[in-house]
């Protein structure tokens, strides 16, 4: 009696979770390996939209400060270049008809302002467009990821009642490891569908803010830009 309650003990001992994922359904391997490969996806892109739509809003910044305190000349704004900032790109995009608005005639002004007003609006878009790339990997994953879960749970599910068919054994020994399977596709279904939620609605906001800030620096822009082919 002693030798089976230490046999028990020692098997107890051995029970782990790495062991119980290596010998688990392939259907429940497949279900993990794909969340976990969701899951640092959805990590790298949140990492790099961090870095990028942070440095971008910075960058932007430095640039409308220096435009409404006249010190543009440290910005390279000639024909062909490609400024570093979306708000020097703006003004890059309509920086001809800023030049030629008091050389043009009267009949057209109306032509120049509305020029630039679609390429200031072509460029706001393509900006946008270009730092939000990749949020709709978190957007998936943030949806996705949980019925993946889902899925795996109910396969594990069934495992244990095909197993409690197939040895006609109730007990908790036969049950366990499917059960345990099942429990962990959900929990990484929601480790990865949770941090890709959370992570989407932040960067979409951020990227909102930032839109906004174009479009105002846009619209400054062209209404100094209407005030100079009036002067003109």
């Amino acid at each position: 009696m002693e030798q089976e309650s230490l046999g028990s003990i020692s098997g107890e001992a051995t029970f782990s979770m790495v062991g119980l994922l290596l010998e688990a359904d392939i259907i429940v391997k497949l279900v993990l390996i794909i969340l976990l490969i969701a899951s640092v996806w959805s990590w790298a892109v949140i990492a790099d939209k961090y870095r990028v739509i942070g440095r971008a809003r910075k960058r932007a910044g430095i640039f409308e400060e220096a435009f409404w305190g006249g010190r543009v000349d440290g910005f390279d704004l000639r024909p062909g270049q490609v400024p570093d900032n979306a708000s020097a790109r703006l003004f890059a995009s309509i920086a001809r008809e800023w030049r030629d608005a008091k050389t043009i005639g009267p009949q057209e002004h109306g032509a120049l302002v509305s020029r630039a007003e679609r390429s200031m609006r072509a460029s706001v878009d393509r900006e946008i467009a270009d730092v939000g790339s990749g949020l709709g990997v978190l957007a998936t994953v943030g949806s996705v990821s949980a019925f993946i879960g889902l899925f795996g749970t109910v396969w594990g599910i069934m495992n244990a009642f095909l197993n409690i068919e197939a040895k006609q054994d109730p007990s908790l020994a036969v049950v366990a490891g499917p059960i345990a399977e099942a429990l962990f596709a959900t929990g990484m279904g929601l480790v990865a569908a949770i941090p890709a939620l959370i992570y989407y609605n932040k960067f979409s906001g951020d990227l909102n803010r930032y839109a906004d800030s174009l479009d105002a620096f846009s619209q400054d822009i062209l209404v100094r830009l209407s005030r100079r082919v009036g002067e003109g």
